[in-house]
């Protein structure tokens, strides 16, 4: 049995996220909308990740903390995740503090190096 060999590349289909942008102080009311906005995001798309612009947030606090974390949870339960995008670097300390992870868009994956850093070999070292 053989088949026939296509020529040129295979076919790609390239998935891009959707994205939620959330800006401004979110109220706990809004909560419950921000949940379902995700849950439907993630529905309608192929992706399985809603990427979250945080960057128009204000000021992290526990709050966003909180609205984080249970957006996570929602796209969790939906069979998906968030990936953050222009977090404030105190948002990070503070997630981390709470023991937080969340992906972040353009964040090198763990243990791999960002580009350009290279080890320094210290004078007598042995060749491996």
């Amino acid at each position: 049995m053989s088949s026939a060999g296509t020529r040129g590349l295979p076919h790609v289909d390239a998935v891009t996220p959707a994205v939620l942008v959330l800006s401004g102080p979110v109220s706990r009311g809004e909560l419950p909308r921000l949940c379902d906005e995700v849950r439907a995001l993630l529905e309608a798309g192929r992706a399985g990740v809603v990427v979250c612009d945080v960057g128009g947030l204000g000021p992290p606090g526990l709050a966003v903390v909180d609205l984080l974390a249970r957006l996570e949870l929602t796209a969790r339960r939906a069979g998906g995740r968030i990936r953050l995008r222009d977090p404030d670097p105190a948002l990070h300390a503070l997630l981390d503090l709470v023991g937080l992870r969340f992906e972040t868009e353009g964040q090198p994956e763990q243990r791999e190096p960002p580009l350009g850093v290279e080890e320094a070999v210290e004078a007598g070292d042995a060749a491996v």
